[in-house]
């Protein structure tokens, strides 16, 4: 019974290490299409982006981030082009750089 439960807490960690691996990978591709198609606008705040790292810029958005951020980068919203004007862009590469952004300005919030 020692052995199976070492096994199953052996498996367990080596699930979430994986879940992590995963999540570092997602958010390294999002950190590459942000670079590439986002920072552009939201490392200097063209027409009012909200800059990426500037908790105040994103103080009064929706608290599901995740979900309305690639919603309105995918489809637009207000003077950002879909896709970041990327119309190469999947929506992974999108999503993930979403999350990126989230996750570099408010690191202490869960995502949606």
């Amino acid at each position: 019974m020692k052995t199976l439960s070492m096994s199953v807490a052996v498996m367990g960690l080596l699930a979430a290490s994986g879940l992590c691996m995963a999540s570092s990978d997602r958010l390294e591709d999002g950190r590459k299409t942000y670079e590439a198609t986002c920072a552009k606008c939201h490392e200097t705040g063209v027409d009012n982006a909200p800059e990426t790292g500037n908790a105040g810029d994103w103080a009064n958005r929706s608290k599901l981030w995740d979900a309305v951020l690639s919603e309105h980068a995918q489809q637009g919203y207000l003077r950002m082009p879909a896709k970041g004007g990327n119309p190469n862009a999947s929506k992974y590469d999108v999503d993930a750089a979403a999350e990126y952004m989230l996750t570099i300005t408010h690191p202490e919030m869960p995502h949606d």
